[in-house]
């Protein structure tokens, strides 16, 4: 039976516990629990550090799709996706199109309202998710969780150009917090563009 994939996870444990001289946690690091407990740590620090910012500011830097580029990160830190290139331009995408949508179809001052979906906010999902999806292929900047930044752009939940910005302000946040941990860890985390295969 093989054993169960945990992305760099594994690794990313062993370079800390060497780091920090943990050589109980350094034998362990294949250990399912670690894991668990180190995806525990890393996300509770993700999002307190979002949050005490949306809180000092009283701006929605804490949004869904942060989530699972948080996952993203450190789950599988070598991948294309999580790549800072990848995580940057993704969201940007998906914001871009999402704001797109929103004025082509007249949306944009229209609050969200999601009991009540109209056929012009119909209209606007599609066309923000299908630009957003096709866009990041075609620039070779994949990276999933930016279809969600799309959905909640073109639904209203957040849609006005300083909304935008702090959007993309929490995903630059977001992605240093991957890196010092990931570079931490000792996994060479890229700068900008995903490591060569």
């Amino acid at each position: 039976m093989p054993a169960p994939h945990h992305g760099d996870l594994p690794v990313q444990i062993q370079g800390l516990a060497k780091r920090l001289r943990f050589t109980a946690l350094e034998r362990h690091h294949k250990n399912r629990t670690v894991i668990a407990i180190y995806v525990l740590i890393n996300s509770a620090i993700s999002i307190s550090l979002l949050s005490v910012i949306a809180t000092a500011t009283g701006e929605p830097f804490v949004f869904p799709s942060l989530g699972p580029t948080a996952f993203v990160l450190f789950f599988a830190a070598l991948s294309t996706q999580s790549s800072p290139r990848n995580v940057f331009c993704g969201h940007l995408i998906g914001a871009l199109a999402g704001f797109t949508a929103l004025l082509i179809f007249g949306l944009q001052a229209v609050p969200a309202d999601l009991e009540a979906v109209t056929t012009a906010r119909l209209g606007a999902i599609a066309f923000a998710l299908a630009v957003t999806l096709s866009v990041m292929i075609w620039l070779g900047v994949p990276h999933a969780p930016a279809g969600a930044t799309t959905l909640i752009v073109a639904l209203g939940l957040l849609r006005t150009p300083s909304q935008l910005t702090i959007l993309m302000a929490a995903v630059v946040i977001l992605i240093l917090q991957g890196a010092a941990i990931n570079r931490l860890a000792g996994i060479p985390y890229p700068l900008w563009k995903p490591v060569s295969n």
